[in-house]
């Protein structure tokens, strides 16, 4: 199960995606977020999903890996469409009540579409992780932050230790998988019982796991004293970033995507008379 999360894992390649300057990938994922949470209607929802299928066609990423980290949120989808489900006010059309709880059309379709915001959420997310070595993000960032600096704000340590988290996510859950073979083979039990004896079953696995992201860090700390890192201004980089012609057409995508939601909200979502709405 822990190896369906793929977020913060790299996949080398040599696509339209992977060549694009990390600082346009990062924009995307800006406008992508922000035109998931624009959506009124069902088309929209569609618009959005062309635009995922074109973006995992274009990284040459197996849509298998893409899809895998939606296993990872698993847990937060179900809590959260039952919540809505259950709790939806403002329903008109009831199918079944039961003292403050109850199941309306409206409900079901707001609870599906909470649902495909966060699966897109994560597959927008992972895609980038996927098609972005953790150096180009730190240099992405960075670039992308430096405005920020005129306020004296610590722009380089910040996306340092934005790349170092993210390279850390998938070495720790290689960590947790090791721990949970060897608490098996002494006889650990992490599938039977309730609730609350599964969440004590989990301390055996904690426990090792925090000491060794704790030793993990302080070797990362040693090693970055050892070879004299240091976040001065006037750090120098092996690969400078410079825009294309893919970032150009990225730039374009993103404007247009925009635009096709706000028409699609605005204009289309009224003419053809769209009923289902988030």
């Amino acid at each position: 199960m822990n190896r369906d999360i793929t977020f913060g894992q790299y996949y080398p390649g040599d696509s339209f995606v992977h060549k694009m300057d990390p600082r346009m990938k990062l924009i995307l994922v800006l406008v992508f977020i922000t035109a998931v949470f624009l959506v009124k209607s069902l088309y929209s929802y569609i618009a959005i999903a062309l635009f995922v299928i074109v973006a995992i066609w274009g990284s040459h990423v197996p849509a298998k890996s893409v899809l895998k980290s939606a296993k990872g949120i698993l847990v937060v989808l179900i809590l959260t469409a039952s919540l809505n489900i259950f709790f939806y006010s403002g329903g008109e059309r009831v199918l079944w009540h039961w003292w403050k709880i109850s199941i309306s059309v409206e409900g079901l379709f707001f609870a599906l579409g909470m649902a495909l915001r966060l699966i897109f959420l994560v597959l927008g997310s992972t895609l980038l992780t996927l098609t972005t070595t953790p150096m180009n993000l730190t240099d992405g960032m960075e670039s992308l932050m430096k405005p920020l600096k005129a306020i004296r704000f610590p722009v380089h340590d910040v996306a340092i230790i934005m790349s170092i988290a993210l390279r850390f996510i998938p070495i720790l859950i290689e960590e947790v998988d090791k721990i949970m073979l060897a608490q098996k083979a002494r006889g650990a039990d992490f599938e039977s019982g309730g609730l609350i004896k599964r969440a004590r079953a989990l301390l055996p696995v904690l426990i090792p796991l925090f000491v060794s992201a704790f030793r993990r860090a302080d070797e990362l700390a040693l090693a970055l004293d050892a070879r004299c890192y240091n976040a001065t201004p006037n750090r120098t980089k092996y690969k400078v970033l410079r825009f294309g012609w893919r970032d150009a057409a990225g730039g374009i995508v993103s404007v247009f995507l925009i635009g096709l939601i706000i028409a699609i909200n605005y204009s289309f979502w009224g003419l053809f008379g769209i009923t289902w709405t988030v």
